[in-house]
């Protein structure tokens, strides 16, 4: 596999010894588990071909600001399993003698390989899948091990029973679930894992002040004692402030191979972005921020996930915890602009 910059000399890690902060870390739901309230995606910058120095000096700023949990899937890359495989190679550098005090997630769902066992919710793939992670990233069990999303062609109850298994053969701490949207799915989802005795904690949800599909089970999350943790909660970097002067030719939007794509949608969001970043200036902190904190408010949503390309990113989106929650002229205001 290619790799970029993997060799490089850099000295030793030595954590930062300050790195943890209380009020940095929430429980999912009414579980034990605490996650911080920003965590580590890995969807992008760590595939074949990325800058791995730079990807190792993202790691280790996101632990040294008490970053611990690490989120990945079987198919990031691009190419597929790339994204596990130069963790894996980052993780037995810096990570090894760290591992109880890292989260590490990782999912499968989606199309992996060929044929009819490459993707879906069977016990076949799933279980496939799982071992194949722990090769690639050089470990003996995940902490997070999520079905990434619903599969209408398998049982709910195959799926959740191959989770249950996964726990008790010790190759997943806890379970998560991805993409599932609806109550009626989760209300059936629940209801199996208290059946199978699962340690079920997590729904990951698409989630930003762009994607509001999730909020019509915030509160019955909440009820249920379950957490969400928000995947692309800056909506892939649209909101920040690199979209407020045109399009940077290092962005997302200017890669041909971007899920993020030039076209009449992006471009009035930026529009709406502008007049945001106006009530985030006017409460002196960047959109970034503004915009995390927005999808933070909720109660049932325990973490975000953002992805970094620079080590900045990351102390920036950490600065949150330094803000009280907004106000509500403040999010009265962003109702508006989202609405016009």
């Amino acid at each position: 596999m290619k790799t970029t910059n993997d060799h490089r000399p850099v000295g030793a890690y030595i954590p930062n010894e300050d790195r943890y902060k209380s009020e940095f870390f929430k429980n999912a739901g009414k579980t034990g588990l605490q996650l911080p309230l920003v965590s580590l995606g890995l969807w992008h910058n760590f595939g074949e071909g990325d800058d791995l120095f730079q990807g190792r000096k993202i790691l280790r700023k996101a632990f040294d600001l008490g970053i611990t949990h690490f989120d990945l899937a079987n198919n990031y890359g691009p190419p597929y399993g790339s994204a596990e495989e130069n963790f894996g190679r980052l993780f037995k550098k810096d990570f090894a003698n760290y591992r109880h005090e890292l989260v590490i997630a990782t999912k499968a769902g989606y199309d992996m390989w060929p044929g009819p066992y490459g993707n879906g919710g069977s016990r076949k793939y799933l279980f496939n899948s799982l071992d194949q992670s722990l090769q690639r990233m050089g470990l003996d069990y995940v902490d997070i091990f999520y079905h990434h999303r619903p599969d209408p062609t398998t049982p709910m109850e195959e799926t959740v029973l191959a989770l249950s298994d996964m726990v008790r053969q010790g190759k997943a701490l806890y379970i998560g679930i991805s993409n599932y949207y609806e109550v009626e799915q989760m209300t059936e989802m629940c209801q199996l894992m208290e059946k199978y005795n699962v340690p079920f904690v997590l729904n990951q949800l698409k989630y930003s002040m762009f994607e509001r599909k999730p909020e019509q089970q915030v509160a019955w999350a909440e009820e249920a004692g379950y957490g969400i943790i928000a995947f692309s909660p800056l909506a892939q970097g649209v909101l920040t402030d690199k979209y407020l002067n045109g399009i940077p030719e290092d962005s997302r939007v200017a890669k041909s191979e971007s899920y993020l794509k030039q076209d009449d949608t992006f471009l009035s969001r930026v529009e709406k972005v502008k007049a945001l970043n106006e009530v985030a200036q006017d409460r002196g902190i960047s959109l970034a921020q503004m915009a995390l904190l927005w999808v933070l408010r909720q109660k049932s949503v325990c973490s975000v996930l953002a992805g970094a390309s620079r080590e900045e990113q990351l102390e920036e989106n950490v600065k949150l915890m330094e803000q009280p929650a907004l106000t509500a002229d403040e999010l009265d205001r962003i109702e508006k602009i989202l609405a016009g």
